[in-house]
């Protein structure tokens, strides 16, 4: 009989913690936005549209220092750049220099670089503004419609088809082309785009009502509602500790594919001539300017390629964000 082996206790059991994570680390539980933010580092397209989205928020944020170190003064002419006979600006693809890099405006010869990054500012600022109007004012109505359902359902139901129905485009141009130069104790292109971010916004919030709609149907039922029910809870308790934390998900990822779209509609009224007006420089507002002048592509290239790029960066973020919040979607 072999004698039996003299093995410390301590080689024989070992505390949980160390277990699997090594000695001396213990394990830690991760929450769902950490797992969510794994994945998305994973994703190197979105982190690529995110740190575009990032670089773009801080150009316009800090516009005056860009144009005051790259460019020059956004509405200042430069008429003795320009050929007075073809209206074009002198020297090669339409100026572009190192004092001027993205070329001169044909006709008054206007900084382009400086025009596009503060044409930055008012578009993101809109798409933003009216992106949280719609966030909001979706995210109520679907929650409530979704949670106490029957009339309230139906009256809210049918408020989104009417709204869905409308003839946006149609309202935006007769309701901006009307604006005043003052009213509601605001002047100018304040009051302009308080206008566009308030029809932009309020006119698109049932598209992410349905979705919250739909998703509040579907949660209404799930065990920890009946539990939090059980126990006595009422409705504003359940809709706010709830609903509402088990909703983040699809309102960030619709609301990064719905700032985009918002980008778009605010450039095609600007370049209708019923946005911000002149001379304060927008993306579609320059893009309307460039149409006359065909012959001059980097007039229309550099605006074109800004919103391009903005709403492809959007868009590639969004589609990372669906998939790391929602992976079993994932296609």
């Amino acid at each position: 009989m072999t004698a039996p082996l003299d093995v410390p206790e301590s080689a024989t059991t070992a505390e949980p913690e160390l277990v699997l994570e090594g000695e001396g680390k213990a394990i830690e539980g991760r929450s769902l936005g950490q797992i969510a933010w794994r994945r998305l580092k994973r994703d190197r397209v979105a982190m690529a549209g995110a740190a575009v989205i990032i670089f773009l928020i801080l150009v316009a944020i800090f516009a005056p220092l860009l144009v005051k170190w790259f460019g020059h003064d956004p509405l200042e002419y430069h008429e003795d750049l320009v050929d007075g006979r073809t209206m074009a600006p002198k020297g090669a693809f339409g100026g572009m220099s190192w004092d001027y890099l993205f070329g001169l405006e044909p006709v008054n010869g206007r900084d382009l670089f400086s025009r596009v990054v503060y044409g930055a500012r008012i578009s993101l600022l809109i798409a933003f503004l009216a992106t949280m109007l719609s966030v909001i004012i979706g995210t109520v109505l679907g929650v409530i419609a979704g949670y106490f359902g029957g009339w309230v359902d139906t009256l809210i139901g049918r408020a989104m088809d009417v709204f869905l129905a409308f003839p946006i485009l149609v309202f935006a141009l007769a309701l901006a082309g009307v604006i005043p130069d003052q009213g509601f104790g605001l002047s100018g292109d304040t009051l302009r785009v308080g206008v566009l971010i308030f029809i932009i916004g309020f006119f698109n919030w049932p598209y992410l009502g349905r979705i919250i709609r739909g998703q509040t149907l579907s949660l209404r039922e799930r065990e920890f509602v009946d539990a939090a029910r059980s126990l006595g809870a009422r409705g504003p308790y359940i809709i706010f500790r709830e609903l509402l934390p088990n909703l983040v998900a699809p309102i960030l990822i619709y609301s990064t594919l719905l700032i985009p779209a918002n980008i778009l509609f605010e450039a095609a009224l600007s370049f209708l001539g019923v946005g911000v007006r002149p001379p304060t420089p927008t993306w579609g507002g320059m893009l309307s300017d460039a149409a006359r002048f065909y012959t001059i592509p980097h007039f229309m290239v550099f605006p074109g390629l800004a919103i391009f790029i903005t709403v492809l960066a959007f868009n590639l973020f969004g589609d990372g964000l669906r998939d790391a919040l929602d992976p079993r979607g994932k296609r």
